[in-house]
């Protein structure tokens, strides 16, 4: 991949890095009332499956919903504002971190529900499809949706009709607490799609941001080509506990699990790239920070200084 198009994968990577730690410092001090799940450690999925999309595709995600928002060209500061709970927020400030909403990007929500968005994000493809619209719909979910019952009717019924839409599955090998090998007899869920009649699924390195790009743009051509929806699992790791600012609970996932992902890290790994080839330096990487905290320091002043929401009705709600 070419070295600015990397630059520019890293500024946005970045970015969503540094507002979940921004959100981490806030969350303790209590006025963020909403439960917050935050995304640090997986931030190439969303900027690299993003990074192929247009304006008009239509995104679903789930509880774990910021960097998803981010990377389709979401509002931070409306996104601030809802975790505030604030009239300005993307879902008027009666959604929350779990669900939001913006209809002006095509991020038509997420919700806390494990699996939930994923029919629902099928149905809107096959709207797309029986209208001929010129967009794909693009659903993210965690591998723990790949244990519910509506997965597979979902992957069925898309396979079925074609219908265009790509399946973003982001396997950080926990549910809540749980481990992946507690939940799942060994299995390859590329394999178990692509037997369903997904003709493209795909597994693949989720905190190497060039893999993902790379594996994202065949995905979305072959979607975009009316061939029918495609599969793609990214491996990857939170670095944060399920729900909440802090470090994972001592004791749920060992010492050397953790400490061999830290060297996985999405960030880090590009960092160290572009400075092997003289991309980068401090100086730059300064003025990068810099400039993201500048956004990030508005986006908070903006969420703190707006007002509540007073009652609306649900046509007022998603009038916007």
């Amino acid at each position: 991949m070419h070295e600015e198009s990397l630059q520019k994968l890293l500024s946005r990577m970045l970015y969503i890095r540094m507002v979940e730690v921004a959100i981490a410092g806030e969350y303790p001090k209590g006025e963020i009332r909403c439960p917050t799940h935050l995304c640090i450690g997986e931030e190439a999925i969303a900027v690299g499956v993003s990074a192929h999309l247009r304006q008009e595709d239509i995104v679903f995600s789930t509880h774990r919903s910021h960097g998803h928002y981010l990377a389709k060209g979401g509002d931070l500061s409306a996104m601030i504002a809802e975790l505030y709970g604030k009239a300005t927020g993307c879902a008027k400030g009666i959604g929350g971190s779990q669900h939001l909403i913006d209809l002006s990007v095509n991020f038509w929500g997420s919700a806390p529900i494990v699996a939930s968005t994923i029919p629902v994000a099928v149905g809107v493809a096959f709207s797309v499809a029986a209208k001929k619209e010129n967009r794909i719909v693009v659903c993210f979910f965690g591998e723990a949706a790949t244990e519910e019952g509506v997965f597979f009717e979902s992957i069925n019924f898309a396979a079925l009709k074609k219908l265009p839409i790509l399946f973003v599955c982001e396997n950080n090998f926990y549910s809540t607490n749980t481990p992946l090998a507690e939940r799942q007899a060994k299995r390859s869920n590329a394999e178990v799609v692509g037997a369903m009649g997904i003709g493209l699924a795909r597994r693949e390195d989720g905190n190497d941001v060039g893999k993902v790009t790379r594996t994202a743009s065949e995905a979305v051509r072959y979607v975009r080509s009316g061939r029918g929806p495609a599969f793609v699992e990214f491996v990857t790791y939170r670095t944060l506990e399920h729900c909440g600012p802090f470090p994972d609970p001592a004791g749920f996932r060992p010492q050397s699990e953790k400490l061999s992902w830290q060297k996985k890290d999405p960030v880090k790994r590009l960092v160290g790239h572009l400075r092997k080839y003289k991309r980068i330096d401090e100086r730059k990487l300064d003025v990068l920070k810099k400039s993201i905290e500048s956004r990030i320091s508005k986006a908070f002043t903006f969420a703190k200084k707006s007002p509540y929401p007073t009652a609306l009705r649900e046509d007022q709600v998603y009038a916007s």
